[in-house]
């Protein structure tokens, strides 16, 4: 068992911090946010992911898991240290590290021993030695100290399964002592066969980048498939399916949509570009990717006013799904949200559906008008839009749908149904990429 500091109990922060507790480690997660301290105490998660209310409470009550607003305490009582705050980007699309900044201050005064500090949050190359540098500057007395890039690969909605079971463990380190700690840390998944990439920090730093960058390339090369394949009478579903089946391509991150948001594709693949151009060459290919994605709500929102008659001004569309993708109630660059906000400013209502996220919607797009249930988001209304594929979603009545609405009209952007069901049922029936 070690003793193990996480600092940030975000969504990243929260995961690992539990996670960690439940491979029988000492854990404190710190936060300066002391409302949420106080309700993570009782018990109570600030976002939604399946699974982590329960592992939570079962660590917490072994006294395995603990929270706290104070970091000094947090520092001392530990030997390792995750960083996993937030790297929001800033107007240029860099990330902006003042969180890592302000963690790393904080850690240098608090040192009193030899500490493992380990990054969690998505950071640019380079920022393990930024890191270092503040931690040197900022001791009162030198303690010795390692530097490791850990970085995360959990995706929302499946978060609990991706640690416990995780495709692979990259850990970045100059220190053969760090990397010794470390990969005892993660001891665990050595049983399930867990492959380990050691390595650099910079290259560790580096790998999570390349690595969001390029799925992402898949969602909006797909997605400009898509576009070609509505306009030869292709249909997309096959052709992904066919490319899926080539080894050297592969079937994830090939399903034409909406496009990708979130808290991690929009963030990472700006950031990418800038300090790529920092270090002397743009990303082309990203860059690329970044365009097509903030063109998809555009293209979207012209296949809904084709689809009720030429004009948005004075409809009424119904919503279903908010949350950028099912399982969680994250909105950040949400599609749906993207693709409400253009409707909205052509004259169109939205009536929206979510099953956990639409408040969190209603603060960020104003003129939402949230309803209950989904019956209710379709009433009146002169076109369905499915927009996050909620198991909820998957099996619609679609003739209860039919008579609550004002024109049989589905949009189905996340080709969700088979399109000869809808069509059976009497709809006008959208998709993408599908005739």
């Amino acid at each position: 068992m070690r003793s193990i500091c996480v600092v940030g109990t975000g969504y990243v922060g929260l995961v690992t911090g539990t996670c960690l507790a439940d491979f029988g480690n000492q854990v404190v997660c710190v936060d300066i946010d002391e409302s949420k301290i106080t309700q993570l105490r009782k018990g109570k998660i600030p976002f939604y992911e399946p699974g982590l209310k329960e592992m939570v409470l079962r660590n917490h009550d072994t006294g395995r898991l603990t929270f706290d607003t104070s970091l000094v305490e947090g520092v001392k009582r530990s030997e390792v240290i995750f960083i996993a705050v937030g790297t929001p980007s800033d107007d240029s699309g860099h990330a902006d590290l003042k969180y890592v900044r302000g963690v790393a201050e904080e850690i240098g005064k608090a040192m009193n021993g030899y500490k493992v500090i380990v990054t969690k949050s998505t950071v640019p190359t380079g920022t393990g030695s930024l890191i270092e540098a503040i931690i040197k500057e900022n001791q009162a007395e030198p303690h010795e100290f390692a530097i490791v890039s850990n970085p995360e690969f959990l995706r929302e909605g499946s978060a609990i399964e991706d640690f416990m079971h995780p495709d692979r463990i990259v850990i970045g380190t100059e220190s053969p002592r760090a990397m010794e700690v470390i990969s005892k840390v993660y001891e665990p998944l050595y049983l399930l066969e867990t492959p380990i990439v050691k390595t650099n920090v910079a290259t560790a730093e580096m790998i999570k980048y390349a690595s969001n960058a390029f799925l992402a390339t898949k969602i909006s090369y797909i997605n400009e498939m898509a576009n070609i394949c509505e306009r030869v009478g292709a249909d997309v579903g096959t052709v992904s399916h066919a490319m899926g089946l080539d080894k050297r391509i592969g079937p994830k991150f090939l399903h034409a949509g909406a496009g990708y948001g979130g808290s991690c594709f929009p963030k990472d693949t700006k950031a990418l570009v800038y300090f790529g151009q920092i270090a002397g060459y743009l990303p082309r290919i990203v860059q690329a990717v970044i365009e097509v994605n903030e063109e998809r709500s555009g293209h979207l929102a012209e296949k809904v006013k084709a689809a009720v008659g030429g004009s948005l001004q004075g409809k009424t569309a119904g919503m279903l799904g908010l949350s950028f993708t099912p399982n969680t109630d994250d909105i950040r660059d949400s599609p749906a949200l993207a693709l409400a906000s253009k409707l909205l400013d052509a004259g169109c209502r939205v009536q929206a559906f979510d099953p956990v996220s639409a408040e969190l919607a209603k603060e960020e797009v104003s003129g939402l008008d949230l309803r209950p249930s989904i019956g209710e988001t379709l009433d009146g209304a002169d076109c369905l839009i499915l927009m996050t594929e909620w198991n909820e979603f998957r099996d619609l009545d679609l003739n209860d749908l039919r008579s609550r609405m004002k024109a049989p009209v589905f949009l189905d952007f996340r080709n969700v149904y088979e399109p000869r069901k809808v069509r059976d049922a009497g709809f006008e029936y959208h998709s993408v990429g599908r005739v």
